[in-house]
C-alpha cells in the first residue's frame, strides 16, 4: 500500500507541475519528501509499467504515454466527446472538409478524432492514433504557441536544427497574434490545414482543432471563411472546457 501511495504522490506532482511537465529525481525526491535511493527505485517500477518515461537528454521525469491510452479506451464513456464531438461536427458540416481534434503527447501529437465531409470529393486524410511531430502542421504550430515557453523552447531545441529555430520562432509568435495556426505542404504536397489551439479552465493547452483540405483552386475568401470558422469553433469547445480567456 506505501508503495502506491508514494507512485500516486509521483504522478500528482507531475500532473500538478503543468508549468514544466518534466522533473529531475531531485525534484521529485524533494516533492514527494522521499531519498533520492528510493525514489530512484520507485521510478525504476513506474517506468516498467509505463506510468512515468525519462527524457534520454535531459534525463527528467514525466507523465507515460499510457495515461492517454487509458484514456482513450474511456473516451466514449467521458463527458469530454459529449461536449467536443457536436462541435466538431458543427463544423464540418458548415466548411465540408475534414476536420480533426489532437492532443499533445511529448515531443509528438496524436490525432484523437477526425470527422470526414461526405461532400468533399478530395479528403485529407489522416488515420486516428497518428503521431506527428511537434514542429510540423497547423494543430502544432498553434499548440506550441500557446504552451508556455519554457516547454515549447525544449520541443524547439529537441526537434529544430540551431539554424532553423529563430524563423520558427517567428512562426509562433504570428501563429499567437493571430490565433490560428496554418500550414502549407508540410506533411502532403498539394493540401494545407488551418487550427486553433483548445484551452482548459487553466488556460493550459488541452489539444487543437483543425480542417485539412487541398489547396488546389484555394481561394483568399475560401481561406478567410476556414480560419474564421475554425476559431468560432476553438473558441466554444475552450469555454466548454472552462476556459474564460487571458
Amino acid at each position: 500500500m506505501q508503495s502506491i501511495d508514494r507512485a500516486m504522490n509521483v504522478i500528482k506532482v507531475l500532473v500538478s507541475n503543468s508549468s514544466e511537465n518534466w522533473l529531475s529525481i531531485t525534484e521529485l525526491s524533494q516533492e514527494c519528501d522521499l531519498p533520492v535511493s528510493s525514489m530512484h527505485r520507485l521510478l525504476k517500477a513506474m517506468s516498467l509499467h509505463g506510468l512515468i518515461q525519462q527524457d534520454g537528454q535531459s534525463k527528467q521525469y514525466g507523465l507515460g504515454n499510457i495515461w492517454l491510452e487509458y484514456g482513450l479506451r474511456m473516451y466514449d464513456k467521458m463527458d469530454y466527446i459529449s461536449q467536443i464531438r457536436p462541435e466538431l461536427e458543427r463544423l464540418m458540416n458548415k466548411v465540408e472538409e475534414s476536420v480533426y481534434l489532437s492532443q499533445p503527447i511529448g515531443m509528438e501529437s496524436l490525432v484523437i478524432e477526425r470527422i470526414d465531409s461526405e461532400k468533399s470529393q478530395i479528403r485529407v486524410y489522416d488515420q486516428l492514433g497518428s503521431r506527428v511531430p511537434m514542429h510540423i502542421g497547423a494543430a502544432n504550430k498553434a499548440m506550441l504557441a500557446y504552451m508556455p515557453y519554457n516547454q515549447t523552447k525544449k520541443i524547439v531545441d529537441a526537434l529544430l536544427p540551431t539554424k532553423e529555430r529563430a524563423a520558427f520562432w517567428d512562426i509562433l509568435q504570428e501563429t499567437k497574434t493571430k490565433g490560428h495556426g496554418i500550414s502549407h505542404s508540410e506533411r502532403t504536397e498539394g493540401t494545407c490545414s488551418v487550427a486553433v489551439p483548445i484551452l482548459n479552465h487553466f488556460g493550459e493547452v488541452h489539444g487543437a482543432v483543425s480542417i485539412g483540405f487541398v489547396s488546389f483552386n484555394l481561394t483568399d475568401e475560401r481561406l478567410d471563411f476556414l480560419i474564421k470558422n475554425v476559431m468560432e469553433t476553438g473558441n466554444r469547445v475552450s469555454a466548454k472546457l472552462g476556459y474564460r480567456g487571458p
